[in-house]
């Protein structure tokens, strides 16, 4: 079921929150950013528990920076130098992290207005991106359909444009699954299914290598508790999880699980890698129904090309040509173990 119900305004404009529910779960989204506002799922004694951070009002989403729960694009994460060039031709964009571009630029996708329509249990956003904005090439017509069915969140991303361009779509959602003003998220354990990652700069933009994860703390094939990156001098300069992994193979991507309620999620994707981002550099802020974030207090799976993979011939394309049509899917799928 899906249903539309105010969500106060923004800019002088009424904006409505739009939630979909299957059986005890339910969503939030908002048409400012495509944004998740809310997941609210069942912990293993049945008690309803929000676990992805957000704020109260929608001019807090306009002003914040921390992409909470945001569609991001066109092309998320970083872009080196802040220019990328196709066929011979160079595209200079706008630069929004030091010299580098980071997450579509100064104003990305998670800063627009989308257009939402309700089609049965999906709720579909759409927002036309026009030629030059923040340097990218092309009018590019984007759409994210959200589904909730059987305990899973399904998002379902196309795009189309009339020039050359890349794409690069994804969602930034912040998960505590003690819930969202759970604290800090160190007991959480994570498992995710990659042989390998990208390694990066100390600007965070890949060096274009593929290199194992056997043998470093990045290794988490069989799991490992989020807490433990916190020594790790490995982290130093990201404050925990801020890379890129190689995903391997079909299935389920990653696992997150929580013993504090026992409620588990596990992500599946299309795309080629997934970054993860432990909150290292969420500042302190208020969140819903009074609570306070900040460092540590979540961790995003943003699954994704590589970064800076239009500068790397190794790494998958993020390329789009004209007259083809981007397609890409992302689920979390919700649980409860222990």
């Amino acid at each position: 079921m899906a249903e539309r119900t105010p969500f106060g305004t923004l800019d002088g404009r009424p904006i409505s929150l739009v939630t979909l529910t299957d059986g005890a779960m339910s969503v939030e989204l908002l048409p400012y950013g495509a944004a998740i506002r809310a997941i609210r799922v069942p912990d293993r004694d049945g008690k309803i528990v929000d676990v992805c951070l957000g704020y109260e009002t929608a001019e807090e989403y306009a002003r914040q920076d921390a992409c909470f729960g945001g569609t991001i694009g066109r092309c998320a994460n970083r872009i080196g130098g802040a220019e990328f060039s196709i066929d011979g031709v160079t595209y200079p964009l706008t630069a929004n992290e030091g010299k580098n571009q980071l997450h579509g630029g100064l104003v990305g996708f998670h800063k627009k207005w989308w257009t939402d329509t309700i089609q049965g249990n999906r709720a579909v956003f759409t927002l036309d991106s026009p030629d030059g904005e923040e340097g990218f090439p092309g009018n590019l017509h984007a759409e994210v359909a959200y589904t909730l069915c059987g305990g899973v969140l399904t998002m379902e991303y196309t795009a189309r444009c009339d020039r050359d361009t890349v794409v690069n779509l994804t969602n930034h959602a912040y998960f505590n699954l003690a819930g969202q003003a759970g604290g800090r998220v160190d007991d959480h354990r994570i498992t995710v299914r990659a042989d390998a990652y990208t390694p990066a700069g100390s600007d965070n933009v890949p060096i274009g290598v593929i290199a194992p994860v056997e043998g470093t703390p990045l290794d988490l094939r069989h799991g490992a508790w989020v807490g433990e990156t916190a020594d790790d001098p490995f982290f130093a300069a990201t404050r925990g999880f801020d890379q890129n992994f190689v995903i391997t193979g079909d299935g389920e991507a990653a696992e997150l699980w929580c013993p504090r309620t026992g409620i588990g999620m596990a992500l599946s994707t299309t795309l080629p890698g997934m970054q993860v981002y432990s909150a290292g550099f969420l500042t302190q802020r208020p969140g819903k129904d009074g609570a306070v974030y900040g460092e540590r207090h979540a961790i995003c799976l943003e699954p994704q090309f590589f970064p800076d993979a239009v500068h790397h011939e190794n790494f998958p394309s993020p390329i789009l040509r004209a007259g083809q049509e981007y397609h890409q899917t992302i689920s979390y799928r919700f649980f409860t173990k222990g």
